[in-house]
Parts: C-alpha cells; sequence; structure tokens
C-alpha cells in the first residue's frame, strides 16, 4: 500500500479535490441539498471555515482554514462522506472487496488536499475553484453555475460578476 504523506498543520488553510468513485455520475449535483446538509452537519460537530468551493457532478474543490489548534482533516471527510452516503439509495455498483469491508461505492477512498503556503497560492486556488466549471465545459462563463462560492464573492464585493471575462 502506498505510503502517503499528509502535511497536519492545525488551523492550517487547505485546498481540497473529492472525487466520486464512478466520474460518470453526477451524484454530488443532483443530490446538492443531501451534500449541504452533510457538510453543514460536519461542520456543526467539527467546525472549519469554508473560504472557497465548486461543486460539480462527480468531483468537488474546496479550501479550509481549520480552527487554531486543530489539524484533523481526516474525519470531517469521513463524516461528510458518510452523511452523503448513507442520504443515497445503495444500487451503486460495489467490488467485492467494497462489499467485503461493508463500504459504499460513492466515493474515492483517498483525497487529494494541498496546504496553502500564502496570499498568492490562496488567490491562485480559490480562481482555480471558481474557474473550474468552464474549465470542464459546464458553463460558458463562472456567473452560469450555481454550485460555487463565486455567488457570494460577488454579493461580498470580492469578485465582479464579469471576472472571468
Amino acid at each position: 500500500m502506498p505510503n502517503y504523506r499528509r502535511m497536519w498543520v492545525p488551523g492550517g488553510t487547505y485546498f481540497f479535490t473529492v472525487n466520486l468513485l464512478e466520474r460518470r455520475r453526477s451524484l454530488l449535483v443532483d443530490g446538492i441539498d443531501a451534500l449541504g446538509r452533510a457538510f453543514r452537519e460536519t461542520r456543526a460537530s467539527a467546525p472549519f471555515e469554508m473560504v472557497a468551493y465548486v461543486i460539480l457532478p462527480e468531483h468537488l474543490h474546496c479550501i479550509w482554514t481549520l480552527p487554531e489548534g486543530d489539524a484533523d482533516i481526516a474525519v470531517r471527510w469521513r463524516r461528510i462522506k458518510s452523511s452523503f452516503s448513507r442520504s443515497l439509495p445503495c444500487d451503486e455498483r460495489r467490488s467485492e472487496r467494497r462489499r467485503a469491508k461493508g463500504e459504499r461505492g460513492i466515493w474515492q477512498r483517498r483525497y487529494w488536499e494541498h496546504l496553502i503556503r500564502d496570499a498568492r497560492d490562496l488567490r491562485h486556488h480559490i480562481d482555480y475553484i471558481h474557474y473550474n466549471p468552464v474549465k470542464h465545459g459546464l458553463v460558458a462563463r463562472v456567473d452560469q453555475w450555481p454550485y460555487s462560492s463565486f455567488h457570494a464573492y460577488v454579493r461580498d464585493g470580492r469578485l465582479t460578476r464579469d471576472w472571468s471575462l
């Protein structure tokens, strides 16, 4: 098994990519209300600041800042993934290995994380998140994708609606 090295920085700010196991499915946008509930429930029990996010049909990106003294990313992702999975009917394909372990076949087991290093790195990752629906050909303009923190950034005056044009 690979030896994954994670940067555990209490109070750190992280960029994440989390994927569905079957990338052809659109469960995340189809179940957007359940996904939102999973995030809210997790934040209520294990707080973090959601700096930016985008939810695409089969994967999501987000940036979190953890509370001072707290570096437990894994427990938060486990809660989010579990809560969302429990909201869905058990109709997905599962490998023998997953069945034997009693696991669902919704999410890829791991996630990708990047520790944000400075303000420039943060800005780059926020821009990447907001532009992602255009990059994937889901919309022609960033403001056309509803499942993104881009709209809050516009409301707060941090970005203009035509930012990506």
